[in-house]
């Protein structure tokens, strides 16, 4: 086995995070109490937002509806926001669906061996940064993809980054520093 043979690693994609504007003012007691699926939330967080959990039970699927007019949703990003908008011109809104933006994307890959954590934060230093009091994984940063992964010595890899492709890259990246510290 080589490092720079071609390996088939599965990437799953765990998460997506979009926003996107509505255009319009959204009454969130009047969605709360007309809409179907929906959870109100008052004062919750740091800076007392009051928002609304939009369950579609169809599919997995959680949109979260800010005071201004921004949304947020995760897992089947585009399409689950073009419903949230489609449902809330039911309910009466003028919603003009804009600025759609993937936000954040995380995914799980599995490396075909074990990793040697010490071993690898030592030969990428930089980087790497590896606290085992504090969490059992190495966070290793990848600035030019805005890419953060966490190794585990299973050989499990969580990578969070921009989009889709920044996260294939990342892992595309680490692979070869991770083959050189495997068990």
């Amino acid at each position: 086995m080589d490092a720079d043979s071609d390996v088939a690693l599965d990437i799953l994609i765990t998460n997506v995070v979009c926003v996107f504007r509505t255009r319009c003012h959204l009454n969130l007691r009047k969605i709360a109490l007309e809409g179907a699926n929906v959870i109100y939330k008052r004062d919750v967080g740091v800076r007392d937002l009051t928002y609304l959990n939009y369950l579609f039970l169809r599919m997995f699927l959680k949109l979260n509806i800010l005071v201004s007019d921004t949304c947020v949703c995760e897992e089947e990003a585009k399409f689950g926001a073009r419903r949230l908008a489609r449902s809330l011109q039911k309910l009466g809104f003028q919603v003009i669906f804009t600025d759609f933006k993937v936000v954040n994307v995380l995914a799980v890959c599995n490396m075909p061996f074990e990793i040697r954590l010490p071993e690898f934060t030592k030969n990428n230093r930089p980087h790497a940064s590896y606290e085992p009091e504090l969490h059992p994984a190495v966070c290793y940063r990848i600035k030019t993809l805005r890419a953060t992964l966490q190794i585990f010595s299973t050989g499990s890899i969580t990578v969070t980054g921009p989009n889709v492709k920044a996260v294939a890259s990342a892992v595309e990246q680490i692979y070869p520093f991770v083959f050189e510290s495997r068990k």
